[in-house]
Order: structure tokens, then sequence, then C-alpha cells
């Protein structure tokens, strides 16, 4: 599991009100000093994509948070399903902050945060949604779910998309997810029962 960035209820409080600021100013020290104080980016030295990388982890914290009283009853399909549905929920008003996240994100300069704050989020889904696995699997599921969540917030971060169909289009993904899923244990049943040659 990949470490955390700092956190603190200081740079938590910094985060909330700062989203309201970004639309304007962006993932800016501008914004941070607008928003808590003159000394506020004191809390983030790394500015921009250490803004995005503790607001991705406090999103993440939310999400399980939130999400948590009503996972064990369901499924781990939709389990998986009720904390993408829970970020995007919590993520209601923010598309403009998102976008802009993602934007400091997709420069190549912060290429590794980007890797880093996606690991973090499809292990934090994984972990809450009570997936054991230690095999190969691990690996597989959390860069296809990487995928799904990838897809469905780009989907979602478009302003013409409501949060209706941002889930519409979140359920078509997993219910693609579970067809290959069908079809490889297929092919390899089928592999698998061929008789040797001789």
């Amino acid at each position: 599991m990949i470490a955390p960035p700092e956190r603190s209820a200081e740079r938590d409080a910094a985060l909330d009100l700062v989203l309201p600021h970004v639309a304007d100013l962006g993932w800016t020290r501008s914004a941070l000093r607008r928003a808590a104080g003159p000394d506020a980016d004191l809390l983030f030295p790394g500015e921009a994509a250490d803004m995005v990388e503790a607001y991705v982890d406090l999103m993440d914290r939310r999400m399980v948070e939130r999400a948590a009283p009503v996972l064990a009853a369901q499924r781990l399909t939709q389990r998986v399903r009720t904390l993408i549905a829970t970020r995007l929920a919590l993520a209601a008003g923010q598309k403009v902050a998102a976008r802009r996240a993602a934007f400091v994100l997709a420069l190549p300069v912060n290429a590794v945060v980007a890797a880093r704050c996606t690991a973090r989020t499809v292990d934090a889904i994984w972990h809450a949604a009570g997936d054991t696995s230690a095999d190969f699997s691990w690996y597989t599921k959390r860069a296809i779910l990487a995928a799904v969540y990838a897809a469905t917030m780009l989907n979602w971060m478009n302003e013409a998309t409501s949060e209706e169909a941002a889930l519409a289009f979140l359920d078509r993904r997993l219910a693609d997810v579970g067809r290959i899923g069908k079809l490889r244990a297929r092919l390899e049943k089928g592999f698998w029962s061929r008789p040797a040659a001789s």
C-alpha cells in the first residue's frame, strides 16, 4: 500500500476553505491564501500538486467513511459501485475544482503524483469493499478498477453529465467488467479441460 500524503486537521480545513476559490484561481498559492489566510501556503509546500494530492486523499477518506454503514449488507460488486457513487456525491458542486485537479495531475511533471493518487483511491475502494485477494488477482483487480474509475470520473467531469448519467455510465462499465470476467472463466475452464495432446 502506498503511504498517504501528510494528514492533519489544519490541512483538511484549508482544503475545504480553498475549494470555492479554485474555480477562479485554480489550485494555487493565491487561492489558498485568499481562503485560509496569508500563511496557509505553508501547509502545502509542494504547491498545486501537494494540494491536489491532499484533496484526493481527503476525498478517499470521506468516501470510505460515508459509505461504510451500508457496505456490510452488499455484495462485493455492489460495494464497489456504492463507494464510487459516494465519491461522486461528495464531489457534487466541485466539478470545476475536479477538472482543475485533473489538469494538474495530467502535467508530465506530476506523473508520479497522479499515479500515486489513482493507486491509493483504487486501493481504498477495494479495501473498503472487503477484497482480501493476495495473489496475482490483487494486481488485475486494481488495474481494471483504475480504468473503470478513471473513465467514470472523466465522464462525470463533463458539465453536461448529470449524476444519474454518470452512475448509468458506471453501471455499464461494471457490467462490461462482469461479462469479461465470466468470459475469461469460461475460456480458462475450456483450456484446462482439453485433453492433452498425444
